[in-house]
């Protein structure tokens, strides 16, 4: 259904100065975050992992020199993203700190996701800031040991969690909370909401699961558990003092959209247009793999392009599947007719895990758009009815 666009890589010249800003009209020719995989190889055993990881490396794992050439090619786009360097766990390999010095190098902004095992030590830490990352994220699933630790299968992860974010708070970096939000965790929203306050992170990010990879039969919320969710995430964004944001959630703006019309007796019929640039799978976000598989993101696994075969630029730009999911007017069911569809657009990864199709309206939502009459062929599903 979607091919891939592959065009001659060039390096860009040493030391080029890049462009910081970038606007939603930019997104059609540059990503804002390109998450590349090193690797899969990681020694805890989540119960969600998109990447099913292993303890080992992959044999076929993009070695240094190519991974450096990547790093590069980034640079080339008209607006360099923001690198997040993800896994697995990024610090089983051991070229890490030369491709994160790489990066800040070339200009790039960058972020890294380690996890919490016994690699993960003040002085890696210490490392990979003086390297140039400038952000730490680091998952954590539940209010205490008992909760967190059950999900990630390991006993000491949690402790082990809080005590990488000090660290990296003492080192000068910018830290992050990542959450996979699910069943089992959902009722703990405002007991994590205030142990986070406690950590001075400058963000929280949460992840409403997509049912892919080791969690392709895992529990997921309804889309009415999704509206308490959000309910409860609205709430906390008035009060905490970090940002809140969620991934594959991006009906999370339409129910702010909602929430801020009804506070300036706006209603909710016109939604306010918003310099956000409204991110979503292939739009603004670009997947790397540990194998050098282009990807619209992590939780959507459809194969775009193949580095270094393929250009990064030219397959974001160019691949018929990227193009298609930056056109709103390509969504189906009641996703097409939604009016809140440029801001939401609904989760592409969570449409595609369900039914098998990327532009397929999103499953777990139960807003209902003003139109009525629902596109032939499409079934609806009220709030009420999941």
């Amino acid at each position: 259904m979607f091919g891939s666009a592959s065009q001659t890589a060039t390096s860009a010249p040493a030391g080029i100065a890049l462009p910081r800003r970038i606007s939603r009209r930019d997104l059609a020719s540059s990503p804002l975050l390109v998450f590349y995989e090193l690797t899969q190889a990681c020694d805890l055993v989540c119960t969600h992992c998109r990447a099913c990881a292993q303890p080992a490396r992959h044999p076929e794992e993009l070695d240094t020199e190519r991974s450096l050439r990547l790093i590069e090619q980034l640079t080339e786009f008209p607006s360099p993203p923001h690198l997040v360097l993800t896994g697995g766990d990024p610090l089983k390999r051991a070229d890490l700190f030369e491709l994160v010095e790489h990066a800040a190098w070339f200009g790039l902004e960058v972020s890294i996701t380690p996890i919490a095992t016994p690699l993960a030590t003040r002085e890696a830490i210490a490392r990979l800031r003086r390297a140039g990352a400038s952000r730490m994220a680091v998952s954590i699933d539940g209010p205490n040991a008992a909760s967190h630790d059950a999900t990630r299968g390991v006993a000491g992860s949690f402790q082990r969690s809080l005590q990488m974010l000090a660290d990296a708070r003492d080192e000068g970096f910018s830290t992050q909370v990542n959450t996979t939000l699910t069943p089992a965790n959902a009722d703990a929203i405002d007991e994590m909401a205030d142990l986070f306050a406690s950590l001075q992170i400058a963000m929280w990010s949460v992840f409403f699961l997509v049912p892919t990879g080791r969690a392709a039969h895992a529990a997921r919320l309804s889309a009415v558990a999704a509206e308490a969710a959000f309910e409860r995430l609205w709430r906390h964004s008035q009060r905490q003092p970090y940002v809140i944001k969620t991934t594959e959630a991006p009906h999370y703006r339409r129910f702010v959209a909602q929430r801020r019309a009804a506070a300036t007796e706006r209603g909710p019929a016109a939604p306010p247009t918003s310099p956000a640039l409204h991110l979503n799978d292939g739009k603004g976000v670009m997947f790397i793999s540990h194998v050098g598989e282009i990807m619209p993101s992590g939780f959507l696994p459809i194969v775009c392009g193949r580095y270094p075969s393929d250009d990064v630029v030219a397959v974001y730009q160019q691949a018929p599947l990227m193009q298609a999911l930056r056109d709103q007017d390509r969504l189906e069911g009641k996703c097409r007719r939604c009016e809140y569809r440029g801001m939401c657009g609904g989760s592409r990864a969570r449409a595609f895990a369900v039914s098998g199709n990327p532009l397929a309206e999103e499953p777990d939502c139960c807003f209902q758009p003003a139109a009525t009459t629902p596109p032939a062929g499409s079934q609806e599903n009220g709030c009420g009815a999941r």
